[in-house]
């Protein structure tokens, strides 16, 4: 069965690199999700103004790969104690977070995420439904 995940990491070019290499993502479309503003453009968001995190849309087959692979691979990449940045990349547009469509991710998630908490003394990775995705321009997709 084919599905979707949401996976905000930081700038989405390496977070995409990750993803298109892993055994069971069909395909890969960076976008900004979860802002509040329409069809945003790259130079928008990076003003820090539309609420929107730069993400990744993972798109996976479930029989050749499961949901908890893609986060174990999500939390090898990101670091979740701090917030609105990664590395040297600071800015709302940074956040970390996971944005699902199916309710049924959910207890996945959750279950993951409790596990992950327990590692460190803060965490800032943002589980929430996801509310919109608007596809990135495209000298953004495949960019590495």
């Amino acid at each position: 069965m084919l599905k979707n995940i949401y996976l905000a990491g930081g700038c989405f070019w390496g977070t995409e690199k990750v993803f298109k290499i892993l055994n069971g993502v069909t395909e890969t479309t960076v976008g900004y999700a979860n802002g509040h503003t329409e069809n945003p453009t790259y130079e928008e968001v990076c003003t820090d103004t539309t609420g929107h995190r730069e993400t990744v849309k993972v798109s996976y087959d479930t029989d050749r790969i499961s949901l908890e692979k893609i986060l174990t691979a999500y939390f090898m990449v990101i670091d979740p104690t701090v917030q609105n940045m990664q590395g040297a990349d600071i800015g709302t547009q940074y956040q970390t977070g996971v944005y699902y469509e199916d309710k049924e991710d959910l207890t996945i998630i959750e279950k993951f995420f409790s596990k992950e908490k327990d590692k460190y003394t803060s965490f800032f990775v943002e589980l929430l439904p996801l509310s919109c995705f608007w596809t990135a321009e495209e000298y953004h997709q495949d960019y590495l």
